[in-house]
């Protein structure tokens, strides 16, 4: 089967995310209210956008021919989010409290889902970088500590993502932008046009407040982000995207996103507008 163009894949990503949220508010899995949330102004969410995120990405994504890496880290991290929103426990808060947790014996949901991700990025990384070497002879083939380098942007860019699931619209505003800017590479360009398209079919619903991706579709679109990078570079692009996620990861530990956004003002600007 032929590869779709990256818009044609950011189109189907856009319809079936679309189609997925509005069928899954009609027959939600368990009921409403195991998806309904409270959000930060008060009002009630559902995260039925993550799992409808999730599909409508990973359909996108298989239909592209950009092989099973994107489909992979897409499904996986949404399927270690899902585990968290929908028993996770909120007394351990980021990778300084899981891990502290983790140390006094007490394995939380948070814990068992950054061992996901990081496993989730290094299969998704193999699979890219085995394709890579079957696809390009004659060109740098990926070595071992690529693909570890490449599951670590993975897994940072999944987590990244759920750090910005704060306010309406903001995880998938950057999500398209992110996904626009990684399309014009020829290699990532398939996976970043189902990023992209996903949260294109979502945008209005979340930035109403009527719905949000949750940890399911943050983690996704971050996977899957991540992965269309790692597509798309060698070992130099992989550990400066490594050491730029590491960085906003620990600076998140110490300093508020929102805080940031909302102290400058074209940030503000760009991460208010649309919202209602």
């Amino acid at each position: 089967m032929r590869a779709l163009h990256p818009l044609v894949t950011g189109a189907v990503a856009g319809v079936v995310s679309a189609g997925a949220l509005a069928l899954l508010r009609v027959v939600p899995p368990g009921g409403a209210d195991r998806w309904d949330r409270t959000n930060h102004a008060g009002g009630t969410v559902t995260l039925l956008e993550g799992p409808a995120y999730a599909a409508g990405a990973a359909c996108a994504a298989a239909l592209a021919g950009g092989g099973p890496g994107p489909v992979v880290a897409a499904t996986a991290a949404a399927g270690l989010g899902a585990l968290d929103d929908l028993v996770g426990d909120s007394s351990s808060k980021g990778f300084k409290g899981h891990l502290g947790a983790l140390a006094r014996g007490e394995v939380t949901t948070g814990a068992v889902k950054i061992l996901g991700l990081g496993l989730t990025g290094l299969a998704s990384a193999a699979l890219v970088d085995r394709r890579a070497r079957r696809l390009g002879p004659g060109s740098v083939a990926p070595t071992v500590v690529d693909t570890l380098v490449g599951g670590a942007v993975v897994a940072g860019s999944a987590n990244l993502l759920n750090l910005l699931d704060l306010r309406p619209g903001r995880a998938l505003k950057v999500t398209l932008l992110w996904g626009a800017l990684a399309a014009t590479r020829p290699r990532g360009a398939s996976a970043a046009a189902a990023a992209a398209g996903a949260a294109s079919g979502l945008l209005k619903p979340d930035l109403a407040g009527e719905a949000m991706l949750g940890d399911t579709g943050a983690n996704s679109a971050g996977a899957l982000l991540g992965t269309a990078l790692v597509q798309s570079t060698g070992r130099r692009g992989r550990l400066a995207a490594l050491a730029a996620l590491t960085a906003l990861t620990l600076a998140s530990e110490k300093v508020s996103f929102t805080s940031v956004i909302e102290s400058t003002p074209v940030l503000r600007d760009l991460d208010a507008l649309g919202r209602r």
